[in-house]
């Protein structure tokens, strides 16, 4: 059996056998989270997996949806969408090389995750996860 290299040309950009896990983590900026928790914890119908002064995470249905008091130090101004992959740095390779702008390098939060973004070809904000 031999093994076959599984790229893809498309528009000029060459891409990998390296696809993504769907988004399954969204990260909205808040100005007050004493006021935005119980909003988000109504919504959800559950109560946040972690509560930080930095950080509230809830866990629904599979999906992780974060609170970043004051968009955090990404300066968020608006939701963003994870991707999660399996090579990060694959990953931005490929979508630097089709046209996006690194925004943040990625970067450990804890536990083996690492973040990083990017800004399509219009200026919105996307994010990779990936977990160690």
């Amino acid at each position: 059996m031999t093994v076959m290299d599984i790229t893809t040309t498309t528009s000029g950009v060459t891409m990998t056998d390296s696809p993504t896990m769907g988004i399954k983590t969204v990260l909205h900026p808040v100005t007050d989270l004493a006021k935005a928790k119980p909003v988000y914890t109504a919504l959800l119908g559950v109560e946040p997996m972690a509560d930080a002064p930095y950080y509230v995470g809830y866990e629904a249905e599979g999906q992780q949806i974060g609170l970043v008091p004051n968009g955090g130090p990404q300066g968020m101004t608006s939701p963003v969408a994870y991707w999660h992959v399996a090579d990060i740095e694959a990953k931005l390779a490929e979508v630097t090389a089709a046209g996006a702008t690194l925004k943040q390098a990625p970067n450990d939060v804890g536990n083996g995750r690492l973040v990083a973004t990017f800004a399509d070809p219009d200026g919105n904000v996307l994010g990779l996860i990936q977990d160690r």
